[in-house]
């Protein structure tokens, strides 16, 4: 198993959520139907019958809702993982704390559910009369739904074992390689809902409307081991949080600004393109060395008076510095966001376009306060070299692990 697979093992967790619920439903027998006179049934390779329902549906309601709750909680922080989710190891702790108490919550729906479903039987029976015969031939005993009706969970780590033959690993190491893939599907999912129900078409919504762009943020960061362009991506988000007012309803170009936020993140190939480019922009690190630490070994010299000599003969002290390269940031983002669609989704690059400005601004700015000062480099000397630059040549790369 590669290292880099192991990094991401030992940082998360997997849950894995059991919930069983009683389908209340048994398979539609021909006898269960009253044909009229020279009506017959299609052979059962061409159609099926289907099911018939034992109680009233709604009676149900409780469990599946408070499945898919325990889902959320899972997903809100980790990813789907191997029929489970994988959970930040910080997360762990209270991930399991709102389990539990969903499992509490459950046991009492079930106890209630348990006491009336003989009378929820008979309403039904009721309320068909026509087809009271085969509801009943049909119903099960209170003590066989009992078992129908479950919840609980597990919480463990993963890990492999060194005899385990190279095909298995390799089968692993690929299912963890495609954990930022649903990451990223997973985000665009919620992205698409926050457009869909609370931005399009408004002039301005509530506070309401940052509760998926926080929580999107906060999945992001706790996840943002499992792809080096995640980091960006946070921080862009982490930008226009900052400057969303503390009060007051939201609208404007603030507003315009969330919108292609949230454009940008119902995209996955776009997020990723997006963080990948942003990283791309990022200066050299340029670091000072202490000239002192370059001689290695060099017998030490008393200093002496310079002498008209010694002024005349010593080299003049040279200034040695690493300029980066001027960008031009007119084209920071050209092919990052294009994509196939038809010229008619104006609104699609227009609200990407309100995110593209902002970040260019930005790193304008900060590439202008990074140049160098002649004035202050004639004062005084000083040797300055370029750092390393394999943190620029990892950006190409897949994951940072």
């Amino acid at each position: 198993m590669s290292n880099e697979t192991q990094v991401i093992l030992d940082r998360v967790v997997l849950v894995k959520v059991e919930a069983n619920i009683y389908g209340a439903r048994k398979k539609l027998k021909k006898e269960d139907l009253v044909l009229a006179d020279g009506s017959k049934l299609p052979p059962e390779d061409l159609a099926s019958l289907g099911s018939k329902r034992l109680l009233d549906p709604d009676k149900l309601t409780v469990f599946n809702r408070l499945k898919k709750e325990a889902e959320r909680i899972c997903l809100r922080v980790g990813t789907r993982f191997l029929g489970g989710f994988a959970v930040p190891v910080e997360s762990a702790a209270s991930i399991t704390a709102e389990l539990e108490r969903i499992a509490l919550d459950f046991a009492a729906a079930k106890t209630e559910f348990i006491a009336g479903y003989d009378a929820a039987v008979t309403d039904w029976v009721v309320r068909h009369p026509e087809f009271a015969g085969i509801i009943e031939q049909a119903v099960d005993s209170v003590e066989f739904v009992s078992t129908r009706l479950s919840f609980d969970f597990l919480v463990v780590s993963v890990g492999l074992p060194d005899s385990l033959p190279p095909a298995d690993v390799a089968r692993l190491e690929s299912k963890i390689g495609s954990l930022s893939e649903q990451m990223f599907y997973e985000i665009s999912v919620e992205a698409n809902q926050l457009i869909e129900q609370s931005l399009l078409g408004k002039e301005q919504v509530t506070r309401n409307a940052l509760r998926p762009i926080r929580r999107m943020r906060d999945k992001l960061d706790g996840l943002g081991f499992l792809d080096h362009r995640v980091a960006p991506v946070v921080s862009t988000i982490d930008d226009l949080l900052a400057r969303i007012p503390n009060k007051g309803a939201i609208e404007g170009s603030i507003l315009q600004e969330i919108l292609a936020t949230a454009m940008l993140l119902s995209d996955p190939d776009k997020t990723r393109r997006h963080g990948e480019g942003l990283l791309a922009t990022q200066p050299p690190v340029v670091e000072e060395v202490d000239i002192d630490e370059t001689i290695d070994h060099a017998e030490y010299e008393p200093p002496t008076v310079p002498t008209a000599t010694t002024v005349a003969t010593e080299p003049t002290p040279v200034i040695i510095e690493t300029v980066p390269d001027s960008h031009d940031y007119t084209d920071l983002f050209d092919g990052i966001f294009d994509d196939e669609l038809e010229p008619e989704s104006a609104s699609d690059d227009w609200a990407l376009e309100v995110l593209l400005d902002k970040n260019q601004t930005k790193l304008v700015t900060d590439s202008d306060a990074d140049e160098s000062n002649p004035s202050e480099h004639s004062a005084e000397p000083a040797t300055v070299t370029a750092g390393d630059d394999e943190e620029a040549d990892d950006s190409d790369q897949d994951y940072w692990f």
